[in-house]
């Protein structure tokens, strides 16, 4: 399912895909979801870590992609992504923080983005597309 680029996103494509959104920030949890909801992604949220790692050890769970913020109680978004690689290998990533000193987290992992807060709704539309769009190497 296609639905129409998102208005100022040139090339931007819009899916049906399963996006995990994982912030402490329930106001921010929420408007990330809707926005994704109205591009046609199904969304499933996390105010954790450790939810989305509950979450992602579901094997009958579908999630094409998790966005995580870096900074957040209890566990960090670096810290999730490194347990979910001995759940689900390869499994794409977004990075997001409000803080500067962050921004090569999003460098760590060849399956991996980032977006420095704050970020339209735009933004947000085609880093989602741009990485789940990604090739993911295979040693090949």
């Amino acid at each position: 399912m296609t639905r129409e680029p998102v208005d100022g996103v040139p090339g931007a494509r819009t899916g049906a895909e399963v996006v995990l959104v994982v912030d402490d920030e329930e106001v921010l949890r929420k408007l990330f979801s809707r926005t994704l909801q109205d591009q046609g992604y199904r969304v499933v949220e996390a105010a954790d870590g450790q939810a989305a790692l509950d979450l992602c050890q579901d094997p009958t769970r579908a999630i094409d992609l998790v966005i995580t913020d870096v900074v957040m109680p209890l566990m960090s978004g670096p810290e999730l992504a490194s347990r979910l690689d001995s759940v689900r290998p390869g499994m794409k990533l977004i990075y997001m923080s409000g803080y500067l000193d962050n921004h090569d987290v999003g460098r760590t992992s060849p399956h991996a983005g980032y977006l420095q807060k704050p970020f339209g709704p735009d933004a947000l539309v085609a880093k989602v597309r741009e990485v789940l769009s990604a090739e993911v190497a295979h040693g090949s």
